[in-house]
């Protein structure tokens, strides 16, 4: 329940009540005031004042002014005559319930009233806006209509004028054309047929001409932009085919079928749960340089090596280096290097997978600052 404010103070003259209502520290962000010609409500929670006027004030020129911590209303009486007492004397509650339902029934229809023509204000001066700008936007199009019929204008005249001094040359030059050919014509040809024999020229001899293009590997035609794209696909192109010439010698534990992709293939097509035959295929890719065909091979063979038993644990260090080899060579080191420790925890002991182990670590660590090629020990 709010608390009613009884430190108020107020005064008149014979045209006005000027009343002083103490904020107790409030802002006057926070206080909220309602006044209409009978009722004045100031309400900064938890403090409440009522006022219930003795006589009519004229709402409309109300005024109020925040200062020192007060809030002071000047109120013009619509009546020029003093007043006995600020306040109606009625204890009768449902007399001021009616008079404030009243006054708060006003002030909101008052509220409405200007919010009403508040838009009906900010409607208007949209309408103004899009008034003014359609008739910018009508009177640069006339300008720029002008200017185009100017200029239209102009270059049909300088086409007129051109055209007339294009006739009158030509006039001149068939004068003088006239001129010199009745000059040159032999006296007494009278336009006969200077050939009167009437034997016509040989034909030409028809001849081929050979043309020869510049040998191009791509079928889109040669752009000058694309010449460094194309050369550079050319060149990995060919460092990817320089292995398969190199080293086979490492191929040289595995018999000789096997070292045959498209024999890998066809087994692996139809023995697809051979672990060992995946695995195969998957070094003969690696050293073909068939590298996403090898990781994938190596792949399939690690989870047909399912549950890890210590009878298929060769099998399974085979199987991850030749993964981790082919992440590697594709610079995914962090994946290469997961492979390897899986490999290395099956054969703890073996020194070669160690090396391999660290070496991938340092490029690991210092990526960009070496050399890509890990120069594995395995393959």
């Amino acid at each position: 329940m709010p608390l009613q404010v009884s430190e108020f103070s107020w005064s008149q003259t014979d045209c006005s009540v000027h009343i002083s209502v103490p904020l107790k520290g409030h802002k006057a962000q926070r206080v909220d005031v309602v006044c209409t010609d009978l009722y004045l409500k100031v309400h900064f929670p938890p403090y409440l004042l009522e006022v219930f006027f003795f006589e009519p004030i004229d709402e409309d020129r109300t005024s109020v002014r925040f200062r020192d911590g007060s809030a002071l209303f000047t109120l013009p009486k619509r009546n020029n005559t003093e007043w006995q007492q600020l306040m109606i004397s009625t204890d009768d509650k449902e007399r001021r319930k009616e008079i404030r339902q009243q006054a708060l029934q006003k002030h909101q229809e008052k509220l409405s009233s200007e919010s009403k023509h508040k838009a009906e204000r900010q409607q208007a001066d949209r309408k103004y806006a899009l008034q003014s700008a359609m008739k910018l936007e009508e009177e640069e199009r006339e300008n720029i209509k002008r200017i185009k019929d100017e200029e239209r204008q102009r270059t049909s005249d300088e086409l007129k004028v051109w055209k007339q001094k294009n006739q009158e040359k030509t006039k001149m030059q068939t004068r003088s054309g006239s001129g010199s050919r009745d000059k040159e014509k032999p006296a007494g040809s009278h336009g006969r047929n200077p050939n009167p024999g009437g034997k016509l020229p040989p034909v030409r001899v028809s001849k081929n001409i050979m043309v020869s293009f510049t040998p191009r590997v791509f079928p889109t035609a040669c752009r000058e932009s694309m010449m460094e794209q194309e050369q550079e696909w050319l060149h990995r192109q060919a460092e990817a085919r320089r292995p398969a010439t190199m080293d086979l010698h490492a191929l040289e534990d595995l018999p000789e079928n096997h070292r045959n992709p498209v024999w890998l293939k066809d087994k692996g097509d139809l023995n697809n749960k051979l672990p060992e035959v995946f695995s195969n295929r998957a070094a003969a890719h690696l050293k073909l340089r068939n590298l996403h065909k090898a990781i994938s091979d190596a792949s399939q063979a690690l989870s047909l090596l399912t549950p890890p038993v210590p009878a298929n644990a060769a099998s399974r260090v085979r199987a991850s280096i030749r993964r981790g080899t082919a992440f590697c060579e594709l610079q995914l080191y962090a994946e290469g290097l997961q492979d390897y420790e899986a490999a290395l925890k099956i054969q703890p002991d073996n020194k070669d997978l160690q090396e391999d182990v660290e070496k991938i670590r340092n490029i690991t660590n210092n990526q960009g600052t070496g050399d890509s090629s890990p120069l594995l020990s395995h393959t």
